[in-house]
């Protein structure tokens, strides 16, 4: 039924739709362990407190290392072999070792397949490659927009059905039960997602120094892998201490944990309401300028965090940041697009994949760093400083962009 409904659909339009259940699922799959992570470790050995954390630290922070590692590997094979090809790599990949982690029988082991989850990653980077390259300029806002959706909602409800599926069931079987969802992202990939894609001869693909040598703007395109990789690193620093925050702030209350799920959900859950929105908005008026007005944003909500006295405060202000953030994140998957040529797409959002990743891993490192000599209010004074940086980053380089169609002549 669903696949009749779709088939009437404009190729770029269908495959959106699916691609969309995809990178939701995605989401969910990266973001599913968090809240029993370092609970599952526990149950592979014997460890000392200074170990189980370290050995949690070890298997979270694994994935996004090599998903930075190896994202332009992929995209490079993606510009050749086809983005369907990869999407099907990276959803079947996933699919078995999401299976074998729930059989995972010591640690290393466990690290090992956090590995390969990173190593077999690309599905969302491809994803964003392919609508890219098939929706039309005028609606390209809109589909990456909705797509940022997928992503973030899969991110946002990641953790709570993987907090309640390890109650209902056990550990093991939660990761059993998202293999069996990615396969069924690989079962509808391989089915409802159409490709018209000319393979490169063996040898004929560019190098990355010609990848950026065919690039117009290349000071551009690295502008906007810094501020994906800025954006992600203020949007994870507060990760490490958001319960511990929102403790003190609730001055120890039993309702601690709850606050918690509802202050790290408030991004998530405006980004999804607004990126779409915005994104057809920034089809009008310039996706720089949608960037810059992200920036503006993001600076008056982070600011006065710092300086917030009870919970409520900051659930709202957390709302306001997922705003921003619906503001800049499909900004720069767009501008990426209008300014780099097609073949090379998926090339160039691998690379913007591996900077995400770095700043995954960079920023609950610097929120860590900031809160052990500034305390937790501090995370916020250093991440508007942060974006401040980013912005007159940006701004200074993209002063000569009046509109879209500069990138796109």
């Amino acid at each position: 039924m669903i696949q009749r409904r779709l088939s009437g659909l404009p190729t770029w339009q269908r495959n959106l739709y699916v691609l969309w259940f995809g990178v939701f699922m995605t989401g969910i799959g990266f973001s599913e362990v968090m809240p029993f992570l370092s609970l599952y470790v526990d149950t592979l050995g014997h460890f000392t407190k200074n170990q189980l954390t370290f050995y949690s630290g070890a298997a979270f922070a694994i994935t996004f290392l090599m998903t930075a590692i190896v994202s332009p590997f992929w995209g490079k094979l993606a510009d050749s072999k086809g983005r369907k090809l990869m999407l099907l790599r990276a959803s079947l990949g996933m699919a078995i070792v999401f299976l074998l982690m729930g059989a995972a029988q010591n640690i290393w082991q466990l690290i090992f397949l956090r590995a390969l989850q990173g190593l077999f990653g690309g599905f969302i980077s491809n994803a964003n490659a392919m609508i890219a390259t098939q929706t039309p300029k005028e609606r390209s806002g809109y589909a990456l927009g909705l797509l940022v959706t997928g992503v973030t909602g899969g991110n946002l409800l990641g953790p709570f059905l993987g907090g309640v599926l390890a109650s209902l069931v056990s550990y093991r079987i939660s990761f059993v039960i998202t293999g069996i969802i990615f396969l069924l992202v690989f079962t509808l990939t391989l089915t409802m997602v159409k490709e018209e894609f000319t393979p490169i001869e063996r040898g004929a693909s560019p190098s990355r120094k010609e990848v950026f040598q065919m690039l117009k703007f290349p000071k551009l395109t690295i502008v906007l892998f810094t501020t994906t990789l800025i954006i992600q690193m203020v949007n994870q620093s507060i990760s490490p201490i958001v319960a511990l925050f929102v403790r003190e702030l609730n001055h120890g209350a039993s309702s601690t944990t709850f606050l918690a799920g509802l202050v790290a959900a408030m991004p998530g859950i405006a980004t999804m309401i607004a990126a779409p929105r915005f994104g057809r908005i920034g089809d009008r008026i310039g996706t720089n300028r949608m960037i810059m007005i992200g920036f503006a944003l993001a600076f008056i909500f982070m600011l006065p965090t710092g300086f917030v006295t009870a919970v409520w405060q900051l659930v709202i202000l957390r709302f306001m940041i997922g705003i921003s953030d619906a503001t800049m994140l499909p900004a720069v998957q767009t501008m990426l697009s209008k300014s780099t040529p097609r073949e090379i797409t998926s090339r160039i959002f691998a690379y913007n994949q591996s900077f995400q990743s770095l700043g995954a891993v960079a920023g609950p490192m610097l929120g860590t760093l900031v809160a052990t000599y500034f305390d937790y209010n501090g995370i916020f004074m250093v991440s508007a400083a942060l974006i401040v940086v980013n912005a007159i980053i940006f701004g200074t380089n993209t002063r000569f962009l009046r509109h879209d169609d500069d990138v796109n002549d």
